[in-house]
């Protein structure tokens, strides 16, 4: 095989837009976010300003930095616009997030040419239609493809040859494997393992004693530079979810309970946007002393039925307000499994009922805007970000 699969990803979305529609805010660091930084500009991020780190320590690291508001509606729309080039380059794309994309252009050379001469058009394309620069990895794997765009970052192109893989590997740190966060990398750490090439040289068995049978396995082949995964088209999501940060000052039950509300109201339209409905409904909680706890419920019904959601969270929350009340609550989120379509779905009395009235509360926000209407638990609250995301 010949390095035909490219990871293509844009380079500080959010900051780069910023920069793009505010000429001032060009070759100046930027900052995106107040409370908690969601994106930097390559200048703020020379001065160790990263994500997500709090607003505060990021403007003690870069005093100079020019901090903007999130304009999501932007970001959507500009994302929009790169996938439609994706879309015209190759038909077989998969999106990983609003900014990042595997693209396979196998079998494209008699009609667009060699891969690396395809990934230079869909650069300039980028950089003229948008206004964004892209950096783009080419490899005969995901993982390789993925690995060498983060190699060639900012605004960069770098192509492995299949008989230079592993010279190009295994010097990296082990962090660049996918699977190896932080607890994971403490571990390989801890049996004097820093670099791709010590896990090779380590062995699939050696592996085990630290990580497990699965774990080793993984990363031993990765390693390798193996990865039989193809690029997939069409792939449902299997979850959806959102999250808030509160912040580390006292949170009242009340305030823990309106953010349950507009987190549910949220992925409620979005499970109804999408014709999906959901089974499992799952807690996420993070307390003051930077712990964190997870409850979940399986509903008898699947539905998207914003109501029967809220109910199950709610019920949740109760159930870990104890341990609210001893360590605090900085963050909370609610996500919702076990996903299907809902016309797989027969529907009792009661939630087609309430499907009725959310539809028809979906309608009026659909016409006259998200904040037009809301629930009167939320007037006067911030109602939290919604970070745009890839359609379903």
């Amino acid at each position: 095989m010949s390095p035909s699969i490219l990871h293509a990803d844009l380079d500080s979305f959010y900051a780069s837009v910023e920069q793009r529609d505010d000429p001032t805010l060009r070759g100046r660091p930027v900052i995106v976010g107040g409370g908690v930084v969601l994106a930097a500009s390559y200048e703020a991020k020379a001065f160790g300003v990263c994500t997500p780190m709090n607003g505060a320590a990021a403007l003690r690291l870069c005093p100079h930095a020019v901090v903007v508001p999130p304009r999501f509606e932007a970001y959507t729309q500009a994302s929009r616009d790169v996938f439609e080039i994706f879309d015209d380059t190759t038909p077989l794309v998969e999106g990983l997030s609003i900014d990042e994309a595997f693209l396979d252009v196998t079998g494209l050379r008699r009609i667009a040419g060699e891969p690396h001469v395809i990934a230079q058009r869909l650069r300039a394309r980028v950089a003229a239609e948008v206004g964004l620069p892209i950096t783009v990895g080419i490899a005969r794997t995901k993982f390789l493809a993925k690995v060498a765009s983060a190699h060639a970052k900012p605004d960069g192109l770098l192509e492995v040859s299949p008989d230079g893989e592993l010279e190009f590997l295994h010097p990296l740190p082990v962090e660049r494997l996918w699977g190896v966060g932080a607890v994971t990398a403490a571990r390989l750490h801890d049996v004097g393992i820093g670099t791709i090439g010590d896990i090779a040289a380590a062995g699939e068995a050696m592996l085990r004693a630290a990580l497990g049978r699965s774990a080793a396995a993984h990363l031993y082949a990765l390693s390798m530079a193996r990865d039989p995964r193809r690029v997939t088209t069409g792939v449902r999501r299997r979850s959806i979810g959102s999250q808030r940060a509160l912040g580390r000052g006292p949170t009242s039950p009340a305030d823990l309970d309106a953010a349950v509300i507009a987190i549910v109201d949220r992925l409620g339209r979005r499970l109804r946007h999408a014709h999906r409905v959901a089974r499992t409904v799952v807690l996420r909680l993070r307390f003051g002393d930077f712990t964190c706890a997870t409850r979940s419920h399986t509903l008898t019904e699947a539905t998207a039925a914003t109501d029967v959601i809220l109910s199950a969270a709610r019920r949740l929350l109760a159930d870990a307000m104890p341990l609210v009340g001893e360590r605090g609550c900085t963050l909370i989120g609610v996500s919702l499994g076990n996903l299907d379509t809902d016309d797989a779905v027969q529907l009792v009395l009661p939630f087609a009922q309430t499907d009725a009235l959310d539809a028809a509360l979906d309608d009026l926000r659909d016409r006259f805007g998200a904040g037009a209407l809301t629930r009167g638990v939320l007037l006067g609250r911030e109602p939290g970000m919604e970070v745009p995301k890839l359609a379903d």
